[in-house]
């Protein structure tokens, strides 16, 4: 078995989502790490524990819900059927 250090901590170019999101691997996303550099310290990551990461969320996520959860709902389930466009009320000129 083989270690190579570029191929395992040089993640695929990035590819940009959104203003603030950007993509490494096919259903990983993240904020732009660019963004948060001023408040967080940047940490790198070998190529296969983010996905090992990415690959374990939804048990972590299911574990949660057994240990923490009372109850369980989509987050669709808490908009308004039809939400007001301006909920202050506010006119603008």
């Amino acid at each position: 078995m083989s270690y190579r250090y570029d191929e395992q901590h040089t993640p695929p170019e990035p590819t940009r989502v959104t203003d603030v999101a950007i993509t490494t691997f096919e259903d990983l996303y993240e904020v732009d790490p660019r963004l948060m550099q001023e408040w967080v310290t940047q940490q790198e990551f070998p190529n296969w524990d983010s996905l090992r990461i990415m690959n374990s969320r939804h048990d972590h996520l299911e574990w949660m819900h057994e240990h923490f959860a009372h109850k369980v709902i989509h987050g669709s389930e808490l908009l308004p059927a039809d939400p007001d466009p301006n909920p202050s009320g506010e006119v603008s000129l």
